[in-house]
């Protein structure tokens, strides 16, 4: 009998860790690039259980992460802080916590005779995003602050999808593309980058690494759930590092890249690897502070909202 009772007492216990854990519930992009460190994680997760487990949630697109995070229907999206400040600006108790300081790049075909900024005029730029699209924007305030160029109004702009910019500058209707990050790096070995995203705000003054995408969530269920949250970046810190480390690791999500050709495989393991943050301080965090001023003002306060400073509690600091 006593026996009995201890077999059922160890039953009950078990039931009730495993009741305890912190189901995640994150919001991603289909074929997006946060996906590819997921099978790592949650192989590691399976080798030794942790906190909390993950409910991944595919989504259409950024803007139905946003609605999403906003509706309750999942607890975490990748964003900017941008957007995070905005909300904040509108009541809302969104933070952020640094995922990858990776952003896009400008390039052109390898013959090109586009060599830097000013060989712009008067050429035919595609770009991925809009004209909110942050990398334009700072473009654009790189362009007139180092050469006094005005870019709005210096080239043709052609707009589109990150996807049809690629392919309208394969087909040659564009002269250079910005592009983000990954569509950039999918061109492979016969094209060239004249400046990414961190060579813009190095023009721009801005010397320190930081983070341009990063985890979104509320403030008020990270505060009810900080333990597995800790737990949960920490686990993500180390599938992406896992991916840059080891070539068997990579090998296995080569086909979420949807990518053939090896050159542009380097270039999209380099690029990712690239983004990992290795530092999220005060100096790091006063530079976005900066950043925001840049774009706030090239906007015309359109992306940013009306406030001319980050909101606080934009940046988690939860420890």
């Amino acid at each position: 009998m006593n026996t009995k009772l201890l077999v059922l007492g160890l039953l009950l216990s078990v039931n009730c860790l495993a009741a305890e854990k912190t189901t995640i519930r994150i919001g991603v992009q289909a074929a997006g690039t946060v996906e590819w460190e997921f099978p790592v994680l949650q192989d590691a997760l399976k080798a030794k259980p942790s906190d909390f487990q993950l409910d991944i949630q595919h989504l259409a697109n950024a803007e139905a992460g946003k609605i999403a995070l906003q509706s309750g229907a999942v607890d975490v999206i990748v964003s900017d802080w941008i957007w995070v400040s905005s909300m904040r600006e509108k009541g809302a108790d969104f933070s952020f916590y640094p995922y990858s300081e990776t952003s896009g790049a400008l390039g052109v075909p390898k013959d090109s005779a586009i060599k830097s900024l000013q060989d712009l005029k008067g050429k035919r730029l595609g770009i991925a995003g809009g004209e909110l699209d942050k990398n334009w924007l700072l473009l654009q305030t790189l362009a007139k602050q180092q050469h006094d160029i005005d870019l709005d109004a210096s080239v043709e702009k052609v707009f589109g999808a990150p996807p049809l910019i690629n392919e309208q500058i394969k087909q040659g209707r564009i002269d250079a593309a910005l592009n983000y990050w990954h569509f950039a790096a999918r061109l492979g070995e016969d094209y060239r980058t004249i400046i990414d995203g961190r060579g813009i705000l190095q023009g721009l003054g801005i010397q320190e690494r930081v983070a341009n995408l990063g985890y979104v969530f509320k403030q008020s269920w990270a505060e009810q759930h900080q333990e597995a949250l800790k737990h949960f970046f920490a686990a993500s810190k180390q599938a992406k590092q896992t991916l840059c480390s080891s070539d068997a690791e990579w090998q296995k999500i080569i086909p979420l890249t949807k990518v053939d050709d090896q050159a542009a495989q380097k270039q999209l393991r380099q690029s990712y690897c690239a983004g990992n943050i290795e530092r999220w301080g005060e100096a790091e965090q006063q530079a976005a502070g900066r950043i925001y001023q840049l774009l706030h003002k090239q906007s015309k306060h359109v992306l940013t909202g009306n406030s001319g400073q980050l909101q606080p509690g934009t940046f988690w600091s939860g420890n």
